[in-house]
Formats: C-alpha cells, structure tokens, sequence
C-alpha cells in the first residue's frame, strides 16, 4: 500500500525536496546502549557556526541566506568536489535516475553538511551523506 501510494507522488515534487530520510524504529538495544552522545547544546553550537559560515559566504548577495538558496551557477562555483566525489556522484546519478535538480540539491546538502564539520571542502562522505537523503529516489525503499 505504501509502495502504490509512493507511486503517484511525481519526480519533478521529489526533486524540490532537499532531503528523504526514512526512519526505522529504533531497536531496545540501540535504545539501552551507554555510548556518549552529542548534546543538544552541542548540535546547536554546531548549527549556529554553520549558518554563521553560510552568512559569511553571502554576505555580498542580500536574497541568499543559505546553501539551500544558492542558483545553479553558484553551486557550480561553491560547491566544488574531487574526482573521487564526482565519480561518486555520477554513479549515485547513473543508479538513481537522479535530476539536474535533484544533482544541485546534493551539492548543497553536501555543502551543508561538509559547513556543519567545519571543512571548507566538500569531501567524499560529505557527498556520501548527502546521497543517502535522497533514500526516496531509490527503488523499494519502502519494503
């Protein structure tokens, strides 16, 4: 019944959406485990210096406050990667079926997510991450 219902949402709706996450229950043992977690004040922290790095990047373009709002040609000059994350992301495009759209929202969620390290490069797994959010674009992701 998902999978039918799935069906009817168009690509070109899933392409203006940055990010599909599914998420799993959570198993008890996962739930019990003593690992040390970040804190909130923590993630917060985190958050606040990348949307400050965000704000310094933009600060000449006064309708850009965020990666998300960046035009295609500026992901093009911002959100440069290596030959290892190309290739990476041609074949994530090649196996997905994936958009020009939905390319440009992986740079800038890569691009989010390498801010939010603190790297001034989008590295491979920042790339790698970034295509794991596009779980919606994969087929049978529903079960």
């Amino acid at each position: 019944m998902v999978q039918r219902y799935l069906n009817k949402v168009s690509g070109p709706l899933l392409d203006r959406i940055d990010l599909h996450v599914e998420v799993t229950p959570v198993s008890f043992d996962q739930m019990t485990e003593t690992r040390k977690t970040e804190t909130s004040a923590d993630i917060r922290e985190r958050v606040e210096r990348a949307r400050q790095l965000q704000a310094e990047r933009f600060k000449d373009f006064p309708d850009i406050h965020s990666n998300a709002m960046m035009p295609p040609q500026m992901v093009k000059d911002l959100c440069r990667i290596n030959e290892a994350g190309r290739l990476l992301l041609k074949a994530a495009m090649e196996k997905l079926g994936l958009s020009a759209r939905a390319y440009d929202r992986i740079l800038k969620v890569s691009r989010t997510i390498a801010d939010l390290a603190g790297s001034e490069e989008i590295k491979i797994e920042h790339l790698a991450e970034a295509i794991q959010y596009r779980s919606l674009d994969r087929e049978g992701w529903a079960g």
